[in-house]
This record gives C-alpha cells, structure tokens and sequence, in this order.
C-alpha cells in the first residue's frame, strides 16, 4: 500500500500487486467486512496452521523484506499504513491491470477501510504461501500453476492406486516355502562366497604372472630395441659395402673398357703416324726429304729417321726377327746403324750440314743399310703370308716405282737430286706403312 498528502484534507491511497507491483484498483466490496466474515476468512486450513507460543497463526504471513513499513499519520495511533516502494518496471507474460488516479478520499472513514483491507490482505497471506493482494492477470497465471501441479499430483495419485491394488491383488506367500528358499539362497551364496575366495586366490596368482610378464615384456623391449640398433648399424654397413662394391664394380666395368679399348687400339698405329705432306712422306708429322724449294732443318730430317729407325726395330722384335749384316740402333735423332761385319764400323742415319754433293759413304751406306734391312723385314713376312707383298720393290740401295711412271731411285744422297731423293724416301716410308698395317692385323689379340 501507499499513500500521499495531496492537499489539505485528503490522502492519496493505492494499493500494488505483489507480484508484479502493478497499481490496483479494488473493489468496494472489499472496503467494508463484518465480523462473522473475518472469522470465517480466518479459519486456519488444517495443513497450514503453525500456532506460537501466544497461539496466533504466523503460517503464510507475508514476508518483512518486502520493505514494509508502519508509519504513523497525522499522529493518529489507531491508523496502520503498510508503505510499499515504487512499482518496479517488470514485464510479465501476461499483461497487467492499471487504475486511474484516485480520486480524493475524505479522510473521516480513511483509517477504518484501511485497517480492514490491510486485515483482509494479511488474512490472506496468512492462509497461504502467497502474499497478496495480486492483480487479475497474476492471479490467473497462478491459477494455471496450481491447476497444473494438482493435474500432476492426480495422476500420481491413479499411480498410487493402481499399484496398490496390484499389491492387494498378490496372493500371499507360504511363510515354510520362503524360510526353504531363504535355506538354499544361504547355502547357493555360501558356495558363491567360496567360488568368489577361490577366484580372488586365482585372481592373485594371475596378478602376480602378470607382474612377472611385464617384467620380463621390459626386458624383451630392451633387447628389441638392442636388436633395431644393432640391425640398423649392420644395415649401415651393408648399405655402405653396397656401395663400395657399387663403386667397384663401376670402376672395374670403367677398367675392363679401357682395356677392351687399348686392346683394339693399335699401338703401333697410335705410336707411329705414317702420312704425307705434299712431296714429303711424313712420321709423327716430321718430315723426311728435303726441296730446293722446301728447305727442311736437318734437325727434322734426323728426327725423321730416328722415328723410322724405332718402328723397323720394334716391328722387327715383334716378329722375333734378327736382322743379318746390320743392327739398328734407335738413339732419337742420333740413330744409327751398326754394322756386324765389322764392329767398329758405325754408320750414322743423321746429318749436320747441307746437302752435300761431295763423297760422304757413312751417311749413304747407313741409309742403303738401312733399305737392306727393310728388305729383309719383307722377306720375312712373306715366310709367314705368301700373300704379303710391298707396294715399291727394293735392290741394292734402290727402290722402284712399280706405277705406270716405272723408275728406279737411289737412296743415297751422293749423285743424286733432292727432288729423287726425296721421294724415295717417300717410298721407304709408304713400304714401312704397309709393313706396319699387316704387323697390327696379325698381332693385334696378342
């Protein structure tokens, strides 16, 4: 309730809904009530009644924190005033009631209606959990809550009673037959008590075989992971012979090429590179002959003849031939030849000055020994290959052009030209060639 001074002579008064503390409108007929009500409305439910010490019903009283006050007005002792604070702006699902300003009250019945609707209020909230007053649309909503919980209270109450009429329905049991089955239940549990010993004692056994099987899952798992490190330390290794065997065999493939390669390589050919130059018969690129118009350096010349000297003697060791009257003696480009006739006798295949018209017989007869031997070497082969035969016919220090020109040129230098001697020497080397092409073709797997 609340009540304001609004002027001289009259008091505002409204009254808020408990709940939702709404502005309320009451009804006339709740301004004035008889004794005979009150003491019906004051009959305390059964269920409810709670008596002090004093015996006055405190059941359902309304609760002090709801800032409740009592103040006195105009100093008149005998006029309660329950002041409630300022409505609150809640929402509800339902709506709410409001009452239009008040109209003034004379305030010489104020005091009686107010201590009546205060009682009537206080009658009310006694009698339940539930203060009021409460608005319409409150009151409804609490309604639907109690017509719910007594819905859900008769249904367990049908529960109850078809339960209980099942019960009453049991027939009942022979009190002998139950002790007999009470008998055998002791006797089964009994057993079941010693099954239950035997299998913990199992149980224990099992428990301490298991502990043993960890441990020794422990020691395994050691050694497993001994073994891995172990195995990835010889996997290592294999892995590394792998491949140093890898690299051997590629080096010994790498090795069995080359040889199969300098097999078939002719080393007297890769040795000895017998071609020509214009008129020049060449060996390893030195030229043997010499041109008035091509003046070569004797020093190439006797390089010459030391390359020629070295060829003849090796395809001559080849062959396991001893060469008669002569013995080559392959010394660069100081190569002579030594005569076996006479052993102090040696003939020189290397010269030191121009071309000399005058009587010089150790150069000459080193050069016509020298065509002796080769003359020999040819006679050998055709021992060994009929078929073999020379493309320039040699005789007594000559050599002669078997082609259509025909001819015959002397080896010596004395009494000859340049240009004569030089192709005959041209010619040596081309039989040498010849010679050293059937030497590589009988030798070669050997």
């Amino acid at each position: 309730m609340a009540s304001a001074r609004e002027g001289k002579g009259t008091t505002r008064v409204g009254f808020v809904c408990q709940r939702c503390y709404q502005p309320l409108k009451l009804d006339p007929s709740l301004l004035s009530l008889d004794e005979e009500t009150i003491a019906e409305l004051t009959v305390p439910f059964p269920e409810f009644v709670a008596q002090t010490d004093g015996g006055e019903d405190t059941t359902g009283k309304y609760d002090p924190s709801l800032c409740e006050t009592a103040v006195n007005v105009d100093g008149d002792d005998t006029v309660i005033r329950r002041i409630i604070s300022p409505a609150r702006l809640q929402s509800l699902e339902g709506g709410f009631t409001l009452i239009g300003d008040s109209q003034p009250i004379n305030t010489e019945n104020l005091s009686d209606r107010l201590k009546v609707t205060s009682q009537l209020f206080d009658i009310m909230s006694g009698q339940s959990t539930i203060d009021h007053p409460l608005c319409e649309e409150c009151t409804d909503t609490l309604l639907d809550q109690l017509d719910q919980q007594l819905k859900i209270s008769d249904d367990e109450l049908k529960d109850y009673k078809v339960f209980f009429e099942k019960l009453n329905d049991k027939p009942s049991l022979d009190g002998e037959a139950l002790s007999k089955e009470l008998e055998e239940l002791r006797k089964e549990e009994q057993e079941l008590i010693k099954k239950l010993e035997e299998i913990e004692m199992e149980r224990s056994k099992v428990a301490e075989k298991l502990e043993a099987e960890k441990e020794r899952s422990k020691q395994l798992e050691i050694e497993e992971n001994k073994y891995w490190m172990e195995f990835s330390e010889y996997q290592k290794e294999l892995l590394e012979s792998e491949d140093e065997q890898q690299s051997v065999d590629n080096q010994m493939r790498y090795a069995q090429a080359q040889l199969d390669k300098l097999k078939k390589t002719n080393v007297f050919n890769s040795t000895f590179h017998i071609w020509h130059k214009g008129h020049f018969g060449t060996i390893n690129n030195f030229r043997l002959g010499r041109l008035p118009s091509v003046p070569v350096e004797w020093s190439e010349i006797n390089a010459a003849w030391g390359q020629t000297v070295l060829l003849l003697h090796s395809l001559a060791r080849k062959m396991n031939l001893t060469f008669e009257r002569y013995r080559l003696v392959p010394y660069g480009n100081h190569s002579y030849l030594e005569s076996l006739t006479d052993k102090s006798k040696d003939l020189p295949l290397y010269g030191s000055g121009g071309f000399r018209f005058f009587w010089d017989t150790k150069f000459d007869q080193a050069m016509v020994g020298f065509l002796d031997c080769l003359q020999q070497f040819k006679e050998a082969v055709e021992k060994v290959d009929k078929r073999f035969c020379l493309p320039y016919r040699m005789e007594k220090g000559k050599i002669h052009d078997s082609s259509g020109n025909g001819g015959a040129f002397s080896i010596k230098i004395q009494f000859n030209s340049e240009e004569q001697w030089t192709k005959a020497l041209k010619f040596v080397l081309t039989n040498l060639k010849w010679g050293l092409a059937w030497v590589s073709s009988q030798f070669t797997e050997k």
